[in-house]
């Protein structure tokens, strides 16, 4: 059951009319042979944990569709501060604060809600089935700890697709964000049967304390 409250407040946050992307189709040639230098690019994204991102991002389900602003997304580790609003000035904002296995959502008037199992607590405010633990691994191209996974290259080299938990995170593009860093992902689609979580990235940087 649903929270009404939250429901209805974050229906007016991020709703902007029906959110319409389209799932490209995965290139042919895709191999589960890593590339030469996978292992050091990944050992180095492994230990990017300090770092903060903003860009997009959409949801599409068959009950609904929405998008937002990530004003920003901070990541200390395990803990993370997300801040959404929509994509229309003055409509307010949320932020998502937690770790795993913790959730506080804090919405425009100040009203918080918490939680021990944070997707749970997304899903009722807002319908949405966004796997937020994992998430914080797939946006830097790197499989969850959570679960067996299957990795797939494409014909550059670069890890064109994650398949965990049920879900296809498909990376669409990569760029150079932080100097002296392996490429880091532009844009993905995490794809779960009738369910698209789009993210797009404008702008990541690296936070004062991370260690390589």
């Amino acid at each position: 059951m649903r929270l009404p409250v939250i429901a209805l407040t974050l229906a007016t946050l991020i709703a902007g009319g029906c959110t319409s992307f389209q799932v490209e189709p995965l290139p042919d040639g895709l191999t589960e042979q890593p590339p030469a230098g996978w292992n050091e690019d990944r050992a180095q994204l492994d230990r990017f944990r300090q770092w903060e991102l903003s860009g997009k991002l959409a949801v599409k389900q068959p009950s609904d569709s929405g998008t937002a602003v990530i004003n920003f997304w901070k990541q200390d580790e395990d803990a993370y501060e997300l801040e959404l609003s929509s994509a229309f000035l003055g409509m307010g904002r949320t932020t998502l604060e937690g770790v795993p296995g913790f959730i506080e959502l804090t919405l425009p008037g100040g009203d918080q809600y918490r939680s021990g199992d944070p997707e749970a607590l997304i899903e009722s405010a807002t319908g949405w089935l966004l796997p937020i633990n994992s998430l914080t691994w797939w946006i830097r191209g790197l499989p969850g700890p959570d679960g067996d996974f299957r990795l797939f290259f494409d014909e550059q080299d670069k890890l064109a697709m994650i398949r965990q938990q049920g879900w296809e995170i498909r990376y669409d593009r990569w760029k150079t964000f932080i100097d002296d860093y392996p490429p880091l992902p532009a844009r993905i689609t995490a794809v779960k049967g009738e369910k698209r979580v789009r993210l797009v990235v404008s702008n990541w940087q690296q936070l004062d304390g991370e260690t390589r």
